[in-house]
């Protein structure tokens, strides 16, 4: 009689593993569903690449599409400032990212790359005060930013600079 007994625990205990089983995986069925649904109601993304110029004259913001061909919108600080010497500022830089956010905005754009570019060669390798402003700008105007490049030009060997062989006399 006891042999009996323990079979009968036994197959009790394997009827409730079971049933906990078949919860667990109803449970992940439910959770399956929801995020399918979720992911079909995502808007596509649409990528494009902003080409950031920034120099200690000017800032210009340039979005094209990701191979580059087709542009999207261009504007400088140059266009939003009366003074040359306020060009290069942040606050043109700002105001030209701005107005390349609404353009890019209403034709589709989600997301960006950033490629931020200086002068290089011969010139200052470092970005203008611009540039900083203009990535900023663009990733408050609502866009998913991926990832962000220096391509300033470097020369391996480099170009005589400008001013002859005693330099410039002032």
């Amino acid at each position: 009689m006891s042999e009996t007994v323990e079979t009968e625990q036994t197959e009790d205990t394997v009827e409730e593993v079971d049933s906990d089983v078949v919860e667990q995986v109803d449970e992940k069925a439910q959770v399956e569903t929801v995020t399918k649904e979720i992911q079909k109601t995502k808007a596509e993304e649409k990528w494009g690449i902003a080409h950031i110029y920034s120099s200690y004259n000017n800032t210009i913001i340039h979005i094209t599409d990701l191979t580059g061909g087709e542009t999207v919108s261009i504007s400088s600080g140059g266009c939003h400032v009366n003074a040359d010497r306020y060009e290069s500022s942040p606050f043109a830089a700002m105001k030209a990212a701005n107005v390349v956010v609404e353009s890019a905005k209403s034709k589709g754009f989600t997301s960006l790359h950033i490629r931020v570019r200086a002068v290089g060669g011969v010139g200052s390798r470092v970005p203008g005060p611009g540039a900083q402003a203009a990535i900023r700008a663009l990733a408050r105007g609502g866009f998913r930013i991926g990832k962000i490049d220096d391509v300033t030009p470097i020369p391996h060997d480099t170009t005589r600079k400008k001013g002859g062989k005693r330099g410039r006399r002032v």
